[in-house]
């Protein structure tokens, strides 16, 4: 998607986002905001619609501090200025297959589903088993461990 094939994609979840954003959390906050400046500077950032969403809601309705809408909205535009996987029809109607075939939620299929088709090979998110790989995706929770982004998202 990037255009240099020799980056490789890795795909942030909502939650990593939020910690970033939000930056009430003490201990998350610092490790998401790193690896989302990581992510930055490799050029390797991608996310989805349905990040966004989630994104613009938690950080305005869910936080301990709601922002703004129009503060949220700022960040929203940062984010959606990397590549964006638009959840279409195809996504919903693999993502429930994902779901039905596996023990997975449908919205965390969607997540899935939405990293395959951004061409990452990592996803970072904490609603999800690390370690596990899930249609060629390798699923990292960066609070469990220290994690190089621009290691971890190289092709294996």
């Amino acid at each position: 998607m990037s255009g240099d094939d020799s980056i490789a994609a890795s795909f942030v979840d909502t939650n990593i986002l939020v910690y970033a954003i939000a930056a009430d959390d003490s201990s998350r906050s610092p490790v998401a905001q790193n690896l989302l400046r990581e992510l930055m500077i490799d050029r390797s950032l991608r996310t989805s619609t349905q990040v966004l969403q989630e994104l613009y809601v938690t950080l305005t309705r869910k936080g301990k501090t709601p922002l703004h809408p129009e503060v949220a909205l700022r960040y929203i535009d940062q984010i959606g200025a990397w590549p964006v996987v638009v959840t279409d029809f195809k996504l919903v109607r693999r993502a429930i297959e994902l779901s039905v075939a596996s023990v997975l939620s449908f919205w965390d299929a969607l997540i899935v589903v939405a990293a395959q088709a951004s061409g990452a090979g990592t996803l970072y998110t904490e609603d999800l088993q690390a370690g596990q790989e899930l249609l060629g995706v390798r699923i990292v929770n960066p609070f469990q461990a220290a994690v190089k982004p621009s290691r971890a998202g190289r092709s294996r």
